[in-house]
Order: structure tokens, then sequence, then C-alpha cells
């Protein structure tokens, strides 16, 4: 019965492919007689499968899958027929549901197909969160897509909670909406599902759908509050920080973590030492030289936990320990090459000033006849009466010997 259900399957799946068919759900029944079974219609927020039937039968087995093959199937004594809610089918790729009576030949076989050209959907689709509550959604316009169609992002948070459109678009040429960007994104436990359709002028557009679990797709802020504490006596250092921020957990329990230490003045040819992997938040490096320089990063990923197993971002970088002590040597250098600049600076002065009086002597000023003397002049006059008088007293001692 399987064989012949996938065959059936299959044949709806190739109608689908060659020739598009605008109908949610269509069905066919044994060729011999008409089928009781009618009006077979799927609630997919409830996943619950219902029908009409001309006959009362005491029980029933439903059938759904999706294109993997991957079935789901209950019975029950009257419709309708619900599945598993945590059932996530994505249903642009197609849906088969096959009801039947037991012990008997009496069956329905439907498939539900997406309406639209094909290849007008969007290609590589993805979505990442980040900085806790930021999520960012990306794609691409369907290889086949008119020039004119544009695109339209809906999505769910959960089951049971309100559908809703994209507030702020990325738009990409032509004004098309490639991306969408949210805020205050809550991470839940169940998968969220999004839904992008588009619309244009020339044909109608294929509908992409897609369940995602928002934690997986979560990028991990760096650990909090990362302090090194080092002693000379025992040579060491202990490294404390805090787990990540995250919207969802609690746990300390839930990260692992990754530490990396390398020393700062090795050149960079030189074999870096590996990561070390940790689960608590303590690590002891007992490789500790006071006299070299480190620098330490850290990250973190989920571990057993609702938490992305993706490494998260690195923590800035923190150095610790004493190193060469390059600084007496610095302020001896600079000290030095101040003294050397100001020398030069006043050699350079000097030269342009002597430079300057050579080239521009003073001018020396006309006397001025008029003008009263001055305590210069009286100076003079006053030296030339001093030394008249000397002359005239070495005359009179001569005549008298």
């Amino acid at each position: 019965m399987f064989d012949i259900l996938g065959l059936i399957c299959m044949i709806w799946w190739s109608m689908m492919l060659f020739h598009p068919l605008h109908a949610d759900i269509q069905c066919m029944g044994p060729k011999a007689q008409e089928s009781p079974i009618t009006n077979v219609k799927m609630n997919w927020r409830k996943m619950e499968l219902s029908w009409e039937s001309s006959k009362n039968f005491s029980k029933y087995q439903c059938t759904i899958m999706d294109r993997n093959m991957e079935r789901v199937e209950k019975e029950v004594n009257s419709p309708p027929c619900r599945f598993p809610v945590e059932q996530h089918l994505r249903l642009h790729e197609g849906v088969f549901f096959v009801i039947e009576v037991p012990n008997t030949n009496i069956s329905k076989n439907c498939a539900f197909i997406p309406e639209g050209m094909n290849g007008s959907a969007i290609e590589n689709f993805s979505c990442v969160i980040y900085n806790v509550s930021l999520m960012n959604c990306t794609w691409q316009a369907g290889r086949d897509a008119p020039g004119d169609t544009q695109y339209f992002l809906y999505w769910q948070n959960s089951r049971y909670g309100d559908e809703m459109e994209c507030e702020l678009y990325i738009k990409g040429e032509n004004g098309r909406n490639m991306g969408c960007r949210f805020q205050n994104v809550r991470i839940e436990t169940e998968k969220t599902y999004f839904l992008v359709n588009g619309s244009s002028k020339d044909s109608l557009i294929q509908f992409y759908d897609e369940y995602i679990q928002l934690y997986k797709i979560e990028i991990l802020t760096p650990p909090l509050n990362v302090t090194v504490n080092c002693t000379r006596d025992p040579a060491g250092c202990i490294i404390t920080w805090q787990p990540p921020l995250t919207s969802h957990v609690e746990n300390v329990n839930c990260f692992q973590y990754e530490i990396s230490i390398q020393k700062k003045d090795e050149a960079k040819e030189e074999k870096k030492d590996h990561p070390v992997k940790v689960r608590n938040n303590r690590y002891e490096f007992q490789n500790y030289n006071e006299k070299k320089r480190y620098i330490l990063k850290i990250r973190a990923r989920g571990k057993n936990c609702l938490v992305s197993s993706n490494w998260g971002e690195w923590s800035e970088l923190i150095e610790f320990g004493q190193g060469k002590d390059y600084y007496f040597f610095v302020i001896l250098f600079l000290i030095a090459l101040g003294t050397i600049s100001v020398a030069l600076l006043l050699y350079c002065l000097f030269k342009w000033y002597c430079s300057f009086k050579s080239i521009f002597p003073p001018v020396p000023q006309p006397r001025d006849k008029f003008k009263l003397s001055t305590d210069e002049d009286i100076q003079t006059e006053y030296v030339y009466l001093s030394e008249k008088i000397c002359t005239e007293e070495v005359s009179m001692a001569e005549e008298m010997t």
C-alpha cells in the first residue's frame, strides 16, 4: 500500500513541477467509482485535516507526508484528523494527504500544490540574531521572477502567536525587498515560522516558507567582566568571567568557553598556543612568566541547552603580565630628543639673527646742532678738560727745575 502511496505522491510532485496548479489542495479518488470522501481541507495552524463522508465508517486512517517521504499516521473514528502541532512542514515543497477506510478499497489521495510560476519564489533565505534581540533576514529574488516582482515577509514567533509583517525592509535593486531587520526579538522554545510571498503584474509568484529555531541562529555576545589576577610566588594567574548575555538562558552551565592566551612579544611566525576549552567560569593559567606580556581573549557557545552550538564573538583583547620594562628607556629617549630639538632651534635662531645684522647694518644718524647737549656730550667734554689740566701741570714742573 505504501509503495502505491509513494508512487502517487511522486506523480503529483511531477505534476506540480511541470504543470503549476493554482489551487490549495488537489485530490483524486479511485477510478472505478467516486469516493465517498469529499471536501478535504487542512487547517495548518491546528494541523487538522478534515473531510466529509457520504457514508458512516467506524474508522479512518490518515497519513500526511512531505516531499522527503517522511510520514505521520493517525487513526480516528470520525473526522477531523489532528496531527502533532510540532509537525513543521515546509508547504512550498508540497504536502500529500491520504485518507483511507481500513479493510476497504476506499481512499482519497490529495496533494497541496503551491500556486505561482516555478522559479519565482525567493532563494537562499537565511536569518541571524545578534546583540541579544536584533535579527536580520535576507534572501535573493527567484531566478525566473519577473522584473517587477516585490516580496513581502511575514513571521510568527510561536504557533499561537500573531502573524506579523516585516516593519523594516532591506531594499535591493529597483527598490525590491531583499531582507528584513527585526528589533526586540524573543527567542522561544518553539520554532518560528517565516513566510515570504510575492506579487507581480505579469504572473503569480510562488511563496517560500521556513521553520527556524531561533536559538540556533543566534551569535552569542562575548563573555562579560573578564578579569585576570596574577601572583609572583607561586607564579600563576586566575582568569574569571561571566556568561554571555542572552534573553532566554539563565543557567550558567549551558555554556562552553574557549580561551586563547598568546605571548605578545614573540614573532608572529612562531607557533601559537592552542586555545583551551573549559565548562566553568574560572581558569588557572599556570604557564605564567612575569617577564612576559600576554594577550587574552574568550568566546562562548552553547552546550547541552537551547543555545547555539556555534562559537560566538571574541571578547576584547586583554593584556596582562609585566613584560620588558621599556618605560625608563622611552623617557630618556624623549628627554634627549627634546634637548636636541631645543638646541637646534636656538642655533637656527642665532644664525638667522647674525645673518640679518650683517645684511642690514644700522644707519648712522646726523648730529643735531641745535639740540641741547646730552649726557654723553657732557661726559666727553669733562674727559677733554681733565686731560688738558693734567698736561699743564706737567709743564709747570719742568720750568721750576
